[in-house]
């Protein structure tokens, strides 16, 4: 470590005796604005994916408050994904965020990086993978649980045969994401696989399979975005299949007030970003290892057309 970083851990310390000596006196947290700590943030998001720009927001307004750097890149690629991970490590920085929707993809990367003594927050994909790869902790929504409540809610709706909008081949995390919603909803739940990268492209696959099966009632997507897609998809097959979506923007909120989605489920991606710096920040400035072991849950929460208006201002602000 550091000199400088040493020397914060020893100033947070001697304030923790000084709080416990019965003495009332108190110099005030350590000042580690001197520390030139670094972090890096490393995800599998798409260009132009809203979800992912409210990770980098979270990230950056976390540097922001803390006083330290982060820098933000990322790629859908695995093999280029973990290059970046590569070239962080060699930049020697005091921590990395990574998300792994392909786990094995990434694994070497983020291995070498804990045996080169970076510490690692795994963050939105990879919750299974993350403790055994060396991670700190994991700071997300379980897959699973949030399919499942997904699969409920749609089976008290009613609903007998959805179609799970995938939108990034190979992302193991969706897949069992909507795995968990065909075991806890029932009927028939069929993925439809589309092109996350083309929201043209989104809407026609959408569109082409409900005018090919007439008898499909419901269309969850995985993204907010492609829960647009879908809505307009809908109109334009001109079906009577209704929209639910993870993940929020301002548009899928007005959607749920204007009754064109029927939900969304928030797994808080800004939380997701802010967390995973304020982890390494911990680390870096006190030693700690957040989550006790046991993942960070920033979801799932349900957004209906009950509390949409007291989410949206949070959406116009570019953080839900």
């Amino acid at each position: 470590m550091k000199k400088l970083r040493f020397a914060g851990v020893l100033a947070v310390g001697a304030l923790l005796l000084s709080a416990c000596s019965g003495t009332g006196q108190s110099e005030g947290p350590a000042d580690t604005a001197d520390l030139d700590l670094s972090y890096a943030v490393i995800t599998h998001g798409a260009p132009g994916d809203a979800f992912w720009d409210r990770v980098k927001s979270g990230a950056e307004r976390a540097g922001e408050d803390y006083g330290v750097d982060v820098a933000y890149s990322s790629d859908p690629d695995p093999s280029k994904q973990s290059a970046l991970i590569d070239g962080a490590v060699a930049d020697k920085v005091d921590g990395i965020v990574v998300s792994m929707a392909n786990p094995d993809g990434v694994k070497t990367a983020v291995e070498s990086a804990v045996a080169a003594g970076v510490p690692v927050i795994t963050i939105n994909s990879g919750l299974e993978f993350s403790k055994a790869f060396g991670a700190i902790t994991h700071i997300g929504q379980s897959e699973e649980i949030a399919g499942q409540a997904a699969g409920e809610r749609l089976k008290d709706e009613g609903f007998t045969n959805v179609l799970c909008v995938v939108q990034e081949a190979g992302n193991v995390g969706l897949e069992t994401r909507c795995k968990a919603v065909a075991d806890s909803m029932g009927g028939t739940v069929e993925n439809l696989q589309v092109d996350g990268t083309d929201d043209n492209a989104v809407q026609a696959t959408i569109t082409s399979k409900l005018q090919a099966d007439t008898d499909v009632d419901g269309v969850l997507t995985l993204g907010g975005q492609y829960g647009i897609d879908a809505v307009a998809a809908v109109g334009e097959a001109g079906s009577d299949a209704r929209v639910a979506t993870f993940d929020l923007s301002e548009d899928v909120i007005k959607a749920i007030q204007s009754d064109d989605i029927l939900f969304a489920i928030d797994q808080q991606p800004f939380v997701q970003g802010f967390e995973g710096v304020s982890g390494l920040y911990l680390k870096s400035i006190n030693g700690n290892d957040v989550g006790g072991g046991q993942p960070i849950n920033s979801g799932p929460a349900f957004i209906t057309k009950d509390n949409a208006d007291a989410v949206l201002k949070f959406a116009e602000e570019g953080t839900r």
